[in-house]
């Protein structure tokens, strides 16, 4: 297949791209700067523009770009750069493949389970409504971005991803050296439900929505079992083989990271109900499995 795919230098989008090239497909890069190759094509999110030629006999569409959501503190400035690249990013990359003689058959959209907002103890899937709060209220609009494609007839999956356990990058990628230096614990009560998902697993899952015709609309990417910060502290401590005594106080949080630490905080429960219910299998459901998958990598 010819799959084009932003956001190819991401954690996710570059574990992507290898995967389908490793396996063959010709993969088309949509690249903010001049292409520098054949296997780039331009597009600006911002400006709302995409070279449409780039994505000619593209089969499939997989966008991942936006910016990184925990990495700054979320000024007002800041919370507009993070929905500006998902939501402009969005509509663009929906209207151009909308507006093409021969579209892909799938557009593939990340998105993620911050959907949901906190939920508690509670169980949710992709049937569950939307919860409130700042993540909650971008997520629900820059799915709503993608609306062009939808209309146009292109079977549209909006790819809900929880916490992605890598050395590499992500939330998980500022953990694991503090945990290694021996300065890992639970955050806030510990109580609150992390719902996570191994990058091989995470790639697994984006290449299988591209293959599943059956799949439309929200599919949750999480392993079937998420666990508390408090059991996850724990297995980072038996894999890693350091002391977990470490805790950092919620009022703490909220002082270092000011409202991003609602998020950290936040319990979130979810079930992949469509994605096992499609035949997808995970090579690493457990969450010692995906440590262990992460460092081996």
């Amino acid at each position: 297949m010819r799959i084009a795919v932003t956001g190819a230098s991401g954690l996710i989008g570059s574990a992507l791209a290898a995967s389908l090239a490793a396996d063959s497909h010709d993969v088309v890069r949509l690249v903010r700067h001049r292409p520098r190759t054949a296997g780039e094509a331009h597009w600006d999110p911002a400006a709302g523009t995409v070279d449409a030629a780039g994505l000619n006999g593209c089969q499939a569409v997989v966008h991942l770009a936006g910016a990184p959501i925990g990495t700054r503190r979320w000024t007002d400035q800041r919370k507009k750069e993070l929905r500006d690249s998902r939501v402009l990013g969005t509509a663009a990359i929906a209207r151009a493949v909308a507006a093409m003689d021969t579209p892909p058959e799938v557009l593939v959209c990340g998105s993620a389970i911050g959907y949901y907002g906190d939920t508690g103890d509670s169980w949710v899937d992709e049937e569950s409504p939307a919860g409130t709060g700042f993540l909650a209220d971008l997520v629900r609009d820059w799915e709503g971005a993608a609306g062009p494609a939808r209309d146009a007839g292109i079977r549209t999956v909006h790819a809900r991803t929880g916490l992605v356990v890598s050395t590499g990058g992500g939330a998980w990628g500022r953990l694991f050296p503090l945990f290694r230096a021996g300065l890992g614990g639970r955050l806030g009560s510990g109580r609150q439900f992390w719902s996570f998902i191994a990058l091989h697993d995470e790639v697994a899952a984006l290449r299988h929505l591209v293959d599943t015709p059956s799949l439309s609309g929200p599919v949750n990417l999480t392993a079937p079992e998420p666990l508390t910060n408090r059991e996850v502290t724990a297995a980072m401590g038996r894999v890693l083989r350091r002391p977990t005594l470490a805790t950092v106080p919620a009022p703490a949080l909220r002082l270092a990271l000011g409202e991003f630490a609602g998020d950290i905080l936040a319990s979130q429960r979810v079930r992949p109900a469509a994605l096992l219910g499609s035949g997808f299998t995970f090579a690493f459901p457990t969450i010692e499995q995906a440590l262990r998958a992460a460092i081996q990598r």
